[in-house]
């Protein structure tokens, strides 16, 4: 007796439609991404119950005729592929011809369609295979589908889904890429009576992020453009210092569609490692251009992730696009901002990259005072607030002094600096060793007596792993049998008792991060390690040099491992606080100046 017999067609298709609709969001998504593939200029999407009782996209895209209406029923029927060449260079949203046949497998379905060449539309409903009715109709130019009682012939299925609330919150987050991906495109999410998303056409990213996230997180954001070999990326990602305690506003989208992929995702990670404080991650708005050729979007059932031909092109974009866009928008952290100042970011948001910040040495703008890599020299007309002749310097601001042998305090015209000195050296050592590591250029000493290390099994692994990267940086260690190792040379960077400790720090960090972070991240250990400590005393003269090379530096702002180096406190908050006279305000406790 056989045991392989075929499936019936009404199972087949409920299975492939399983595959392409989960839930009710997953129908917003194809029908959508048709009516952006028919041109359309205005697209509206009603629900009732988070979609479950009720999903309506309506659009004023191109429309069909009847018999164009008919055939889209049928499995694989679509107008955006001929030939097999075509999967080559997909430039539409959707391409299988898969949609509309899998939604009315699974649901009670009405299309209304006209296509502008005559006054008359068409009306087709079906209830799941079944064509119920065919009818003439008026109806303007475009298309509208409804779709009522999702899974109502799949009870397993239509068990699983969740509340409307819950339902809601990927469809939401769905319009929101697609408004982002297309700002001339209006669209309109209603859930039962009320209008939850309401984005009139614009015409730039900025204008379209302001529109659903608000003035605040425009505020957050920085212009990013990369070009190279075919491939562009371009779009929004958070100025230094900004960013979010989570990732869920980071969007990427790849010839204007949006996907989800691991790539991109950590290219961004890595790009703001050191520009970010620790525990902060960036928001991201990022459109990439490459060649259709270059990327296979038929990855996934619901084309929500791409593969790349070239993958190191992605991450080269990413890094360069994050990395100039930062080289341009440094800031300095603020403290206790003055009643009803707006602080640089609201005079940047008001004036443009024209504001700098008077006197501070580094602010909101890179180019405000001292470039990266030039002199640090105050602009011309600069007058620091310090008046004695000793604390004055042409090459930076003013240091005061230091306190609780921790922190370096410099004046300035808009107010003090407070500049954490280990977190300062370690910026400007680290600076130096991706110098040396780029021309391979590493001290090295040989130890006397090379100490005996006995590694675990997982130190071992990563050794191995990080050998040539450990020899790279002037760790050359030599195997004795077993697990027992001996240090043979260290960088001559620090003490030699300490070349030990610092190599085991060092080996298990490596274990924990991918390839690409190996590298920055040791030298960034490094420099930690022999950058000056709290509570070690300073002269004027190292701290004034500790912060003339500081300004030299991509990013002041930040050490290497993401901790802040410099706050300021404002002197208009001097003023308040000792009650001194401002601009049109009467002194609080004493007349005399």
């Amino acid at each position: 007796m056989k045991k392989i017999h075929l499936l019936s067609e009404e199972v087949a298709q409920k299975i492939a439609a399983g595959e392409v609709v989960e839930r009710p969001v997953s129908v917003v998504k194809e029908l959508v991404e048709n009516c952006l593939d028919a041109g359309a200029t205005d697209v509206r999407v009603e629900l009732l119950d988070g979609g479950k009782r009720l999903i309506k996209v309506q659009d004023d895209g191109s429309g069909m005729d009847r018999e164009d209406a008919a055939l889209c029923f049928r499995r694989h029927s679509t107008s955006k592929l001929a030939t097999e060449e075509d999967l080559e260079r997909i430039a539409t949203l959707g391409f299988r011809g898969e949609a509309l046949a899998s939604i009315a497998a699974v649901s009670r379905l009405t299309l209304r369609t006209q296509d502008g060449a005559d006054d008359r539309g068409t009306m087709i409903e079906r209830e799941g295979e079944r064509l119920v009715a065919v009818t003439d109709i008026a109806f303007p130019r475009g298309t509208s589908v409804e779709v009522r009682d999702l899974f109502f012939n799949l009870p397993a299925r239509q068990k699983f889904l969740r509340s409307g609330s819950s339902e809601l919150g990927p469809v939401s987050k769905y319009v929101t890429q697609a408004a982002l991906a297309a700002p001339g495109v209006r669209f309109t999410l209603v859930h039962g009576a009320r209008e939850v998303i309401a984005c009139p056409p614009v015409m730039t990213l900025r204008e379209r992020v302001f529109q659903i996230f608000g003035k605040k997180m425009v505020d957050g954001l920085m212009d990013v453009a990369a070009e190279e070999g075919g491939g562009r990326i371009e779009g929004l990602a958070s100025r230094p210092l900004a960013g979010r305690s989570d990732k869920t506003v980071q969007y990427f989208f790849v010839n204007g569609r949006p996907v989800k992929d691991r790539i991109l995702m950590a290219a961004l990670n890595q790009a703001y490692a050191g520009i970010l404080e620790r525990g902060r991650s960036p928001e991201a708005f990022l459109f990439l251009s490459l060649p259709y050729a270059d990327v296979d979007v038929n990855v996934h059932p619901a084309k929500a992730e791409v593969r790349f031909k070239d993958t190191q092109l992605v991450f080269r974009l990413v890094l360069r696009a994050v990395g100039e866009g930062a080289a341009r928008g440094h800031t300095i952290k603020e403290v206790l901002p003055a009643v009803g100042d707006k602080g640089p970011a609201g005079r940047v948001a008001e004036e443009g990259a024209a504001w700098t910040s008077r006197g501070l040495g580094f602010g909101p703008i890179a180019a405000d005072r001292f470039a990266p890599g030039a002199g640090a020299r105050p602009a011309p007309g600069t007058d620091w607030t310090a008046t004695s002749a000793d604390v004055r310097t042409a090459k930076g601001p003013a240091v005061l002094g230091q306190y609780e042998n921790m922190y370096i305090v410099a004046a300035g015209e808009d107010g003090l600096l407070v500049i954490d000195q280990h977190n300062a050296h370690e910026r400007v050592l680290f600076e130096k060793y991706r110098e040396i590591d780029r021309e391979r250029l590493w001290p090295r000493k040989t130890l006397l007596i090379p100490p005996l290390l006995e590694l675990s099994p997982s130190a071992v692994v990563s050794f191995e792993a990080n050998a040539a990267l450990f020899e790279d940086v002037g760790f050359r260690v030599e195997a004795m049998g077993g697990r027992s190792y001996a240090l043979k040379e260290y960088p001559d960077l620090f003490k030699p008792e300490q070349a030990a400790d610092i190599f085991l720090g060092l080996l298990e960090e490596a274990g924990q991060k991918t390839a690409e972070d190996r590298r920055e991240h040791m030298l960034a250990t490094l420099a930690c390690k022999t950058a000056v400590k709290a509570g070690e005393p300073l002269t004027r003269e190292k701290m004034g040099y500790l912060v003339e090379e500081l300004f030299k530096t991509s990013q002041p702002a930040l050490c290497p491992h993401g901790r802040p180096i410099v706050v300021r406190v404002e002197k208009s908050v001097i003023d308040k606080g000792l009650g001194r006279r401002q601009e049109g305000v009467k002194p609080t406790f004493c007349s005399k100046r």
